[in-house]
């Protein structure tokens, strides 16, 4: 029997009251499979971020109930059973790269913190700049890096919010290559939002987002 990382319950968020109420996500119930691959797609202001904020327990729902039975209480989700890459990554001015990149796993007391964070930055081409501080990178690069502290840690869910926006188009390919590589090696649950349908082309499940509702292309989510 597969184990579902993430249930969610007629799940909304909605911003404001009464009249003045913009709603960000219409009701939605859907599970989330161990190892499932999905690309959440849509234009910008659709409600992708929204729903992964919600799934990274980041945020709180406005209805709805979500839980986490593959993966443990809310408050235990990070910073090692759920990681999140941000589009816009914000990394720590006065730490290097290899320094941001091991922060997660000083944090939860993880072994092995050399060689993880090694592998991680090596996964993202950034080897040759572990020693340097955020402000000598350029956006890409600390996009890159951004990735490579997640990777660090091997989390069971990895959510990314347009991880690839701020790279070009071989770059963000590869970079997403490094994403999936490491699940396939660690069995990482990977949900992706995107606006590009070349990075969605290349994940299992394609739920696509619309003016804040979660529309079904396959039996893993009704909205």
């Amino acid at each position: 029997m597969t184990r579902v990382e993430v249930e969610a319950d007629g799940l909304a968020r909605w911003f404001g009251s009464g009249d003045r109420a913009v709603v960000a996500l219409e009701p939605a119930t859907f599970s989330i499979a161990r190892a499932a691959r999905i690309a959440l797609l849509g234009p910008s202001g659709s409600g992708k971020s929204t729903l992964l904020n919600l799934i990274a327990g980041l945020d709180e729902p406005s209805a709805g109930h979500i839980s986490w039975p593959g993966l443990g209480p809310r408050e235990t989700l990070r910073p090692v059973a759920l990681g999140m890459i941000h589009q816009f990554v914000a990394l720590i001015p006065t730490l290097s790269v290899a320094e941001n990149v091991a922060l997660p796993l000083r944090l939860a007391h993880c072994a092995n913190q050399a060689e993880a964070v090694q592998v991680a930055i090596a996964a993202v081409a950034l080897t040759e700049l572990a020693d340097r501080l955020p402000d000598e990178l350029s956006g890409g690069q600390a996009q890159r890096a951004g990735i490579a502290r997640v990777l660090a840690h091997s989390p069971k869910l990895l959510l990314a919010d347009e991880p690839t926006g701020q790279l070009d188009q071989n770059t963000g390919q590869a970079a997403l290559s490094a994403i999936l590589d490491h699940a396939g090696r660690h069995g990482t649950t990977v949900v992706v939002a995107t606006h590009d349908p070349a990075i969605a082309a290349r994940m299992e499940h394609i739920w696509q987002m619309s003016h804040g509702r979660l529309i079904a292309h396959d039996t893993a989510v009704t909205a």
